[in-house]
């Protein structure tokens, strides 16, 4: 009897008698649920769980290196391998692999498989921790309907990368169970999503060979005339686009008046231009497209109606762009009849047309593929000489001595645009005792003639030039002055037209001195106009030109600076620069003005004297 019937029968029995004791009937005994679970439990005691095996082996990453040769994918497969427990243990190598041996370093590594159909194949490890087994292995690669497919196993390893390397031959690839990283003609790199197997499927390109088919074109045609006394200069930006097949030349309508100079673009081989038609050669076929510019000349005339000598391009199906001419030199497009074209701005066109800053430039826009002209009216007009370098204000400070001997300092605010040199011609005897630009010595030149040549500096073209600072200091010899006589002073002889020239004389004291009626005025003392001569020089009579103010820079700061300047010149292995000398204003002065002096033209300023035993007058 099992413990369970033993468990009914004590409990039947126990209740028939406390039946038979009491006063209920015969019949079925009831007892809970909760102790019948319990009685049952007793008799049918609940077998103890299993414990789950703890891992030994994991398989963490799967590297593929394949090479597809043929029907073979061959290569390496490194598999990332982390053991977790001492002794001898097995790991599942990803099934569907073919491996012709297997390494872990320098070591050989067993491979084993368990007795039963498809039973996986099992790698013996017994180093502990991370390792990478190599393994050699190889796959077939299936062919069908001319796409052949490769499939790689992932296993259960977390992360699975692949790296195909196909044949030197253009192919289309396609992953699935994946994305690709990396692609390039023949190299392919794919990461396997999850656990599904990573699969490339290619197929050789099939392209469409363009040269064979019929050659379709379009082109755009942008081209640039300047009207010129003499000749006319053109030039054309061409670009092409292929359509359809491959062109080996173009051909362009050109008038026979037409001279071609050169024609630059990286595929342009040689041109030929006869009866009309320009013909270039290219080095490869064009097969997408291709842009060159054609420069030229043409003898067009000089004023009048002119017929505009267009280009156009010839087997193309449509033609873009424009025509935009200007009159080089003094001269204007009063008039223009056009027709297969129409009035365009010259931004439209593209830049080389758009950075035309002539006056007079007409631009007009191809208008459809129909016949076109061009015909426009100029008128000329006689040049004339436009100022580009201008001496603005002329100040010279003169200091005459006794013995005949003079010192002269002459400043001088230029405006320039495009002189290069200022020619100064000095009078006879002239000693240079120092020369400066805008407050900087220089190293005046010396002309054809003997005169001195003075650097000049140059305002941006289009804009107003800035005013900048010349100055020189020569010395003069002369004829020692009796008590009574006469004395010439000549100013420098400049090619620059002088606005305003102001002379300060300063003479010795015991002599009274006037002036004899001439260009030159004398009157009252006035400031100077002209901002950079304030600047760089005095404003005022009997001041030193190089003079500072020195209450301003403490004495300690001022022998710093000495110091540097001491220690600076001595570094300097380059040429020593002209020495920059002070010109001594002393004695009485006088004042004199003139107006509108014109280039290359000089001056001289007439003195008498007369010795005056009271000290001298003014």
């Amino acid at each position: 009897m099992s413990p369970l019937h033993r468990a009914v029968v004590g409990v039947f029995l126990a209740s028939l008698c406390v039946a038979q004791d009491g006063a209920g009937s015969p019949g079925w005994v009831t007892i809970s649920v909760r102790d019948y679970e319990a009685l049952r439990t007793r008799a049918y005691p609940p077998e103890r769980e299993i414990e789950p095996e703890s891992t030994a082996a994991t398989l963490t990453r799967v590297d593929y290196d394949l090479r597809v040769d043929a029907s073979v994918a061959s290569g390496t497969a490194n598999l990332t391998v982390d053991v977790v427990r001492d002794g001898w243990v097995r790991l599942p190598v990803p099934q569907g692999l073919l491996v012709r041996d297997a390494r872990m370093g320098a070591e050989p590594v067993s491979l084993v498989s368990l007795p039963g159909k498809g039973s996986p194949l099992l790698a013996v490890l017994s180093k502990r921790g991370r390792s990478t087994l190599a393994l050699n292995v190889a796959f077939s690669v299936s062919s069908t309907a001319g796409e052949e497919h490769l499939s790689l196993p992932v296993g259960s390893s977390g992360v699975t990368r692949a790296a195909i390397a196909f044949p030197p031959q253009e192919v289309d690839v396609k992953v699935g169970g994946g994305y690709v990283a990396e692609k390039s003609t023949s190299r392919w790199i794919a990461y396997a999503r999850g656990g599904e197997p990573l699969t490339f499927a290619w197929r050789r390109k099939v392209e469409e060979r363009r040269v064979e088919l019929p050659t379709r074109l379009r082109g755009s045609l942008v081209q640039l005339f300047g009207l010129g006394e003499d000749s006319t200069s053109f030039s054309a930006e061409v670009e092409i686009e292929v359509v359809q097949g491959a062109a080996s030349e173009l051909r362009i309508q050109a008038a026979d008046h037409l001279i071609v100079n050169q024609i630059p673009g990286a595929n342009v081989a040689d041109w030929d231009l006869k009866n009309g038609e320009l013909l270039i050669h290219f080095l490869d076929p064009v097969e997408h497209s291709t842009k060159f510019t054609i420069v030229g000349e043409a003898r067009l005339p000089r004023d009048g109606p002119i017929s505009v000598p267009l280009l156009r391009l010839l087997d193309v199906e449509r033609e873009t762009g424009g025509v935009a001419v200007e009159v080089l030199g003094a001269g204007e497009i009063k008039d223009g009849k056009a027709e297969g074209l129409q009035p365009a701005d010259a931004a439209e066109l593209g830049p080389t047309v758009a950075n035309r800053q002539s006056p007079s430039l007409a631009a007009f826009r191809i208008r459809s593929n129909a016949p076109r002209s061009l015909v426009v009216t100029v008128a000329r007009y006689a040049q004339q000489a436009v100022l580009t370098a201008n001496i603005e204000e002329a100040r010279y400070r003169v200091l005459l001595t006794v013995d005949g001997k003079s010192l002269v300092q002459a400043r001088f605010a230029v405006r320039n645009n495009q002189r290069d040199f200022v020619d100064v011609t000095l009078p006879p005897g002239a000693s240079v005792w120092s020369a400066s630009l805008a407050g900087r010595p220089i190293r005046p030149g010396k002309g054809p003639s003997g005169s001195l040549l003075l650097p000049l500096a140059k305002g941006r073209a289009g804009d107003e030039a800035p005013p900048f600072a010349v100055e020189i200091l020569y010395s003069l010899p002369g004829t020692a002055w009796s008590s009574r006589g006469r004395a010439a002073l000549a100013l420098p002889i400049l090619d620059l037209p002088v606005s305003r020239t102001g002379v300060i004389l300063y003479h010795p004291p015991l002599f009274r001195v006037t002036a004899d009626p001439g260009a030159f005025r004398v009157q009252p003392y006035e400031a100077l106009t002209s901002s950079v001569l304030t600047r760089n020089g005095s404003s005022g009579v009997g001041l030193n030109v190089e003079a500072q103010d020195s209450t301003r820079i403490p004495s300690s700061t001022q022998t710093l600076i000495d110091r540097y300047r001491e220690r600076a010149d001595t570094r300097k292995t380059g040429e020593t620069l002209p020495l920059r000398v002070s010109f001594p204003s002393m004695g009485p002065s006088l004042f004199f003005v003139s107006e509108l002096t014109s280039e290359s033209k000089g001056a001289i300023i007439d003195l008498s004297y007369q010795k005056d035993a009271k000290g001298g007058v003014k």
